[in-house]
C-alpha cells in the first residue's frame, strides 16, 4: 500500500510539473515613459523566484530608476529611492539579503537584458547579486570587426604575456610588441596580441580564448548590448516589448552621480500566462527543451 501511495504521489508530481511547464510569468514594468514587458529565464531559478516574489509583494512599486547611463543601462530597485530627496545619493539599499550568482553562458548582455546589480569584487568575490537592485541593458551596437574583442579575455592575455616575458628568451617578442605599440599602430598591435593567444595558453595554462556563439554575435552586431559585463553579472531575464522605453529613460538629463534630475518611478507586476499566449502576444519564442 505504501509503495502504491508513493507511486501515485510521484505521478501526480510529474503531472503537476508538466502542467506548470506550459505557463510562465510575464513581467510588466510601468514607467512615465511607457511600459516594458519582460520574461524571466528558467535557467536562473533563484533570481526568477526572487524577482517574482518581490513583484507580488509590490516591493518595487514607486521605486526609482536611480541610475541611468546612455549607451549603457538603466538601474533601479533600491528601496531607499521610494522617499529619496532630490539629489540624494542612491544605490546602497536592498532587502537585507543577496542572491547567489547564476552565470549561464547562453544568457548575455544584449539590449533589453534584465540583470542583477551587485557589489564590487573587492567586497563580493562570489559575485552574489543584490536582493532587489537590477538593471536593464541599453548598450551599443558593435561592428563585426570588434567581435574578436569578445573571443579573447584580454586581462588573462596580458597576465599570460607578463609571465612569458619573465623568461629572457622571450625578449625579442616583447621588443616586437613594444615597437608596434610605440609606433602608434594600435590595430596591428592588438592583432598581434590576439595572434599570440594560443601560444600564451600553451605556455601558461591560462584560459584566454573563448567560443562566441552565433546568437551572441548576431545580437551584439544588430540590436547591440554591453558584452564586457558577460560573466560578471547575472542575466536573469529579457525585455521582449518596449525596448524604446529603455532608450527614452537612458536619454534623460542626470546629475553627476547619474541620477535622473526628474524622478522616474516604476510599478512592477507579474502575470501568469500560457507560454503559447506569450509567444502569440509578444513574439517571444521559447527555446526548445532538450530531451
Amino acid at each position: 500500500m505504501k509503495r502504491a501511495i508513493t507511486t501515485f504521489f510521484v505521478t501526480v508530481l510529474l503531472f503537476t510539473s508538466c502542467a506548470r511547464d506550459t505557463k510562465d510569468f510575464v513581467v510588466t514594468i510601468k514607467t512615465p515613459y511607457g511600459d516594458m514587458i519582460a520574461i524571466l529565464y528558467d535557467e536562473t531559478p533563484k533570481h526568477k523566484a526572487n524577482f517574482i516574489k518581490l513583484a507580488q509583494e509590490h516591493y518595487f512599486d514607486s521605486l526609482l530608476f536611480h541610475r541611468v547611463i546612455q549607451g549603457f543601462m538603466i538601474q533601479g530597485g533600491d528601496p531607499n529611492s521610494k522617499k529619496a530627496k532630490p539629489g540624494e545619493s542612491l544605490g546602497n539599499g536592498g532587502p537585507g539579503y543577496t542572491v547567489d550568482a547564476e552565470f549561464i553562458p547562453a544568457l548575455f548582455h544584449e539590449k533589453g537584458a534584465l540583470s542583477a546589480a551587485r557589489l564590487s569584487d573587492q567586497v563580493n568575490p562570489q559575485k552574489a547579486s543584490s536582493g532587489s537592485q537590477f538593471y536593464i541593458v541599453q548598450g551599443t551596437v558593435i561592428s563585426p570587426q570588434e567581435i574578436d574583442n569578445l573571443r579573447y579575455d584580454q586581462m588573462q592575455l596580458m597576465t599570460g604575456l607578463r609571465k612569458m616575458f619573465e623568461d629572457p628568451s622571450n625578449k625579442p617578442l616583447l621588443d616586437s610588441l613594444n615597437q608596434l605599440y610605440f609606433a602608434g599602430d594600435m590595430m596591428a598591435y592588438q592583432q598581434r596580441l590576439f595572434a599570440l593567444a594560443p601560444r600564451v595558453e600553451k605556455a601558461t595554462g591560462l584560459k584566454v580564448i573563448s567560443e562566441v556563439s552565433d546568437a551572441k554575435i548576431k545580437a551584439y552586431t544588430t540590436v547591440g548590448g554591453s558584452p564586457h559585463l558577460d560573466g560578471q553579472y547575472t542575466v536573469f531575464g529579457k525585455v521582449i516589448k518596449g525596448l524604446d522605453v529603455i532608450d527614452k529613460i537612458a536619454a534623460v538629463q542626470r546629475d553627476a552621480g547619474d541620477r535622473p534630475l526628474e524622478d522616474i518611478r516604476m510599478t512592477v507586476t507579474v502575470q501568469e500566462l500560457s507560454r503559447k499566449k506569450i509567444t502569440k502576444e509578444y513574439g517571444y519564442e521559447y527555446p526548445e527543451v532538450k530531451k
